[in-house]
């Protein structure tokens, strides 16, 4: 087995193989072999490169929440929970804080005298 061979089942192994590589690492695979073997090969390859792909996604996913976690970075649940949170206590708020309205009548203000003072000339 060559150094491009590893190559090539490699990059199937991480990339996304399409049918057309399935089919020529498969033909590599089984040289001699009829062509119903080839293409069960190269069905094959394609499901192993697909699984693949979704491990490592899996595996790269869970490691980014870790360290997400490890850094205290809120995930989108938190912080969805959190504005609901914050729009319910402000709804239940709204209604404690606004002034409520006398409906008694205010006394009307004393009007001042214009008689002079104590200390005024009177004759």
């Amino acid at each position: 087995m060559g150094v491009d061979e590893v190559r090539k089942y490699m990059e199937a192994a991480m990339g996304k193989l399409s049918a057309a590589k399935a089919q020529e690492l498969a033909r590599s695979m089984v040289k001699g072999e009829g062509r119903e073997q080839v293409t069960k090969t190269a069905k094959d390859l394609l499901e192993w490169s697909n699984k693949n792909r979704e491990r490592l996604t899996d595996l790269i996913r869970s490691e980014v929440r870790s360290q997400m976690k490890t850094l205290g970075v809120a995930s989108r649940d938190d912080v969805d929970a959190l504005r609901k949170r914050v729009r319910d206590l402000e709804r239940a708020g709204a209604g404690a804080r606004a002034p409520k309205r006398s409906t008694a009548k205010r006394a009307a203000p004393k009007k001042r005298s214009t008689k002079p003072s104590a200390g005024g000339s009177e004759s």
